[in-house]
């Protein structure tokens, strides 16, 4: 561990990368994977129980990467540390891509970051997250990727109930493949599939836009509701999703789930 003003010898590297080599041609990102802290940011002054919310990570999120990389021998970024510390789906310009406050939680701790606070986040945690995915794009011009960010959403956030089970997010670039999943998705007539839900894709997102619109990448984002990736029902979302991916890339959908 390269040991820094942030990060030190005992906190863990902030990019995860498995199955570098393999063959699918779907590289799978997840933004929000976990919920470290550095050790020197002591929790962020929060009680750990703010860190079992959805406001520290997307949960699930990792769990259904890591099935889903499996499955479709896919290469997988996920990066370690919790989007309190710094959001690495945001503009790292962006105020809110250091939230001081999050679903009603106020993170003290960032309310009032010098410049050089800021730096040392971005230099530790989101820079390195970016620069592995570039890597490995750069490492596969010539080859077919279609880059999909996995990311999970609150059934219930400020009061209000969400009833997509799954949204699929997508604005400018090439937006031809996010389309096809999200028509071969709606073939299963027991899940509500949301376009543009529940959120737009817009100048809040970051990582789909700077990696696959600037490369001219087909892409896909993809939100899911927590509830289904519980252990008991993920099994399950992972096959449908597996097979969705590959008829929505290979243009065919059995309509079969």
């Amino acid at each position: 561990m390269a040991v820094g003003p942030l990060l030190s010898s005992g906190d863990p590297e902030p990019v995860e990368i498995l199955n570098r080599s393999g063959p699918s041609p779907f590289l799978l990102i997840v933004d929000h994977a976990g919920k470290h802290v550095p050790a020197r940011l002591n929790g962020l002054d929060l009680a750990p129980s703010e860190f079992d919310r959805h406001i520290a990570c997307d949960i699930g999120a990792r769990d259904l990467a890591l099935s889903l990389s499996a499955v479709l021998d896919a290469t997988l970024v996920m990066q370690r540390y919790s989007r309190l510390v710094i959001d690495c789906n945001r503009d790292p310009s962006r105020v809110d891509a250091i939230p001081a406050l999050s679903d009603g939680t106020l993170i003290s701790a960032n309310a009032r970051l010098s410049a050089e606070d800021r730096a040392h986040r971005i230099h530790a945690i989101h820079a390195p997250y970016h620069q592995a995915i570039t890597g490995i794009l750069d490492e596969r011009t010539d080859r077919e990727t279609v880059l999909v960010a996995l990311h999970s959403f609150t059934p219930v956030l400020a009061g209000e109930h969400r009833p997509w089970h799954v949204g699929i997010l997508h604005a400018d670039g090439i937006p031809d493949y996010a389309r096809r999943l999200l028509s071969v998705l709606r073939l299963n007539p027991d899940m509500i599939i949301g376009d543009n839900e529940p959120y737009h894709m817009d100048e809040t997102d970051f990582t789909v836009p700077f990696h696959a619109w600037a490369r001219n990448l087909p892409y896909a984002e993809i939100e899911i509701r927590q509830d289904l990736l519980t252990a008991e029902r993920r099994d399950h979302i992972v096959a449908w999703m597996a097979r969705a991916l590959c008829d929505a890339l290979n243009s065919g959908t059995t309509g079969q789930f």
